[in-house]
This record gives structure tokens, C-alpha cells and sequence, in this order.
């Protein structure tokens, strides 16, 4: 049993942000019931899939987690809704606030219900400013907060990351308020809402690095990490291919010098004699490093950083990650059996515990897969579970 056993969260989010903070709560124990619209998540159409609507990136996003399909629109299914709000201990939505609020899914409607409910929304600004109401996608998000304008400061096209790190961020803040909340719960007995906004907690982390001179009043600079921000900061071409090696600090510079076996033109160069010398001077050092890293293979780089202690590590495809020896020894790509869907490559939780050891229960799941097993557990007869699905409030999957 996971941390988090005994956690009920409903979970009515799309796409990546919200589904994921719910893939984590029920990678840790939670029992997670992600509510799903009849038309089902987007995201279950986005990637390679051997079945309709089992898209890989939904398979990675959203297992852990049992499904009820509602139509929300509704009324049954909306009293449906209410009705397992009042066992729950989360609700977790990315829905704009005022939609929950036409649905007659608010705070305080779900609070009457439990008023110990943690109410998480997840949405794209603060609500109490002018941009409250917007739709927010992790480009939009990517591009207010200063991440393309840091390409063009490294004079490189301006660029978004090529993952959706503002949904996989954002989502882990929403993990680590709804825990706070709970917490805060065991001792006040009360439950709250609380808001965690894309925007601002993506310019909270990218300007945490690149305040600079702009933490002063009046400002010194205009903002930015040199070292970041230089269009060298990238890996290094070998003989035959890349390396990922950063040297840092003084102990890194003095050991990776010595193990050149040619260390007087950088070991004496006073423009990288000291850390605050290098940092003064990074597009000269990596520069100078660039040029250097061409003379070996990667293996021999990898080989010569590991004897000299400085950090390095390959430049992965997105296979050749899955055969990383690290990887590889610690169990992280795993082959499971997906009970519609055939084997499929999964990643382990990364956190491990060592009394309350995680373990996956539940693949992703199909659209609607669990609602009569939700919907008995919530007290439903067959005969009521019969009519919520002829009435068009509930879908099932066949068979069920």
C-alpha cells in the first residue's frame, strides 16, 4: 500500500496537466477516479494506439486511476457527481471556473455536499486578474513565461521545449498544494479550495534563474544567467557523437585539466582559473571546450569524466534512454500487460518509500471502464446504474 492509501481524488481534468498530477496521486496509493466526458479526453487520440481512443501519450498519462464516464451536462449525472463528492477527499479539476460553475459543480456546491472536500483547481492564470478567464495551453503558457525569449538571449531561433513542461510542472505543484491541504486538514478538520495558475507558477520557476539585476530596485541589468543563457551551453560534439559534461566548480576545473594530460594552455589561462573568472568569461570557455571535445570518442570522454569525478552523462535518443545501464539496473522501463491494450512499455514511479512501498495497480484505463463498480460503491442498485446509463448520464463500456 502506497503513502497515500485510504486517498479518495476525483479527477476532472484533460489533457496533460491535470491527468498527470492525478497519475501521481494514484502512483502513491490514492484511489483516483478520473470523471470523463462520453466524447472522452483529447488526449486519448494523440500518438501511435493499437485501439481507438488508447493513444500512448493518455497511456502515460493517466494509469493509476479508475474511470467513470458522466455527462456532466446532464442533470443525473451531475447529482451522480455530487453524490461521490461526498465520500471524497480531493477533487481535482482544470476546468475554467466559471464552466464549473454553469455546470453547478462550484466550491461551494461541492463544499455543501463535504464540506471537508480539498477543491484543487487547476487552471491557466489567477483568477483575480485580467487574464482570469482565458484558455491557457502549454505553448501559450511556454511563451509568457520568458522560455523562447531565453532561446533568443542564447541567439538561437525563439523556441518552445520540445516536451509540455509547463503541463508536467504545473502539475507537480498541484500534487504538492493538494498535500499541503490535506495536511493542513488533519489538523483544522476543514477542507478549502485553492487555485494553482500555469502562468504564474511557470514564471516563478524560469525567473527564479533569470531575475538577475532586475532583483534590485532601481535594476542593475536586464535579467538573465549568463552561463544559461550562452548559445555554447549545449553538448559537445565528440569523434563520433555527443557528450553531456558540465565543469563546474574548482575541484571539476583541476581534476578535468590534469586528466587532459596537457592541462598548461587551460589550466593557466587566467580567464578560467578560478569559477568566478569562468563564469565571467563562459562563451570563451565553452568555446575553448567545444574545440577540445573533438579530439575523443564519447566512450573515451565518458570514461576519462568518470575516472576525473566530474559529471557527465551521454546525449540519450529516445531509445537509446531505455538502454541505460542505470535505467536498465534500477527496473525503470517496464513491460506490462494492459488488459485491452496488449504489452506495453511503462515507467516506474521514480520515488521509492521504505515502509510504504508504491506499486501501479491500474493501466490506464478504457472510457468508462469502472462505472458500475464506482457507482455500486456509492451505494447505486443495478436498476439505478441501468437507468443513469439509459438516460444517456452514464457510459459504460461493452460488457459492462
Amino acid at each position: 500500500m502506497g503513502p497515500l492509501d485510504g486517498l479518495r481524488v476525483l479527477d476532472l481534468t484533460t489533457v496533460l496537466m491535470g491527468p498527470y498530477a492525478g497519475q501521481v496521486l494514484g502512483d502513491f496509493g490514492a484511489d483516483v477516479i478520473k470523471i470523463e466526458s462520453p466524447e472522452g479526453d483529447v488526449v486519448r487520440q494523440i500518438g501511435p494506439a493499437r485501439s481507438e481512443r488508447m493513444g500512448a501519450l493518455y497511456l502515460n498519462s493517466n494509469r493509476s486511476k479508475r474511470n467513470v464516464s458522466l455527462n456532466l451536462k446532464n442533470l443525473k449525472a451531475r447529482k451522480v457527481l455530487l453524490r461521490l463528492a461526498e465520500t471524497t477527499d480531493v477533487l481535482v479539476t482544470n476546468i475554467r471556473p466559471r464552466a464549473m460553475a454553469r455546470l453547478g459543480l462550484s466550491y461551494e456546491t461541492v463544499a455543501a455536499a463535504n464540506p471537508r472536500i480539498i477543491y484543487a483547481a487547476l487552471v491557466g492564470y489567477g483568477q483575480n486578474g485580467p487574464y482570469a478567464d482565458r484558455p491557457a495551453y502549454d505553448d501559450l503558457i511556454q511563451g509568457g513565461a520568458c522560455i523562447p525569449y531565453s532561446f533568443m538571449c542564447a541567439r538561437a531561433r525563439p523556441s518552445y521545449v520540445p516536451a509540455a513542461i509547463s503541463d508536467r510542472v504545473v502539475g507537480l505543484a498541484g500534487v504538492n498544494a493538494i498535500l499541503a491541504a490535506v495536511f493542513e486538514r488533519t489538523r483544522s478538520g476543514k477542507g478549502q479550495k485553492l487555485e494553482v495558475p500555469m502562468f504564474e507558477t511557470m514564471v516563478s520557476m524560469i525567473m527564479a534563474d533569470h531575475m538577475g539585476g532586475l532583483t534590485f530596485e532601481p535594476p542593475v541589468d536586464k535579467g538573465g544567467y549568463p552561463r544559461q543563457l550562452s548559445p555554447d551551453r549545449r553538448p559537445y560534439q565528440t569523434k563520433d557523437g555527443y557528450v553531456c559534461v558540465l565543469i563546474y566548480n574548482d575541484g571539476h576545473w583541476a581534476r578535468f585539466t590534469a586528466a587532459l594530460g596537457e592541462p598548461a594552455k587551460l589550466a593557466t589561462d587566467p580567464r578560467f582559473a578560478t569559477f568566478g573568472a569562468r563564469m565571467a568569461h563562459i562563451d570563451e570557455l565553452y568555446a575553448e571546450l567545444a574545440k577540445t571535445m573533438l579530439a575523443r570518442t564519447t566512450a573515451e570522454w565518458l570514461a576519462l569524466f568518470d575516472q576525473a569525478d566530474v559529471p557527465a552523462m551521454p546525449m540519450h535518443s529516445f531509445e537509446s534512454v531505455m538502454e541505460d545501464p542505470h535505467l536498465v539496473a534500477t527496473g525503470f522501463f517496464q513491460t506490462v500487460e494492459h488488459p485491452t491494450e496488449g504489452t506495453i512499455r511503462s515507467m516506474a514511479v521514480p520515488a521509492t518509500f521504505s515502509r510504504t512501498p508504491v506499486r501501479v495497480e491500474h493501466p490506464a484505463p478504457r472510457l468508462g471502464e469502472n462505472g458500475p463498480e464506482v457507482l455500486a460503491e456509492a451505494g447505486y442498485s443495478a436498476d439505478e446504474i441501468a437507468d443513469l446509463n439509459a438516460s444517456g448520464a452514464l457510459l459504460t463500456v461493452k460488457g459492462d
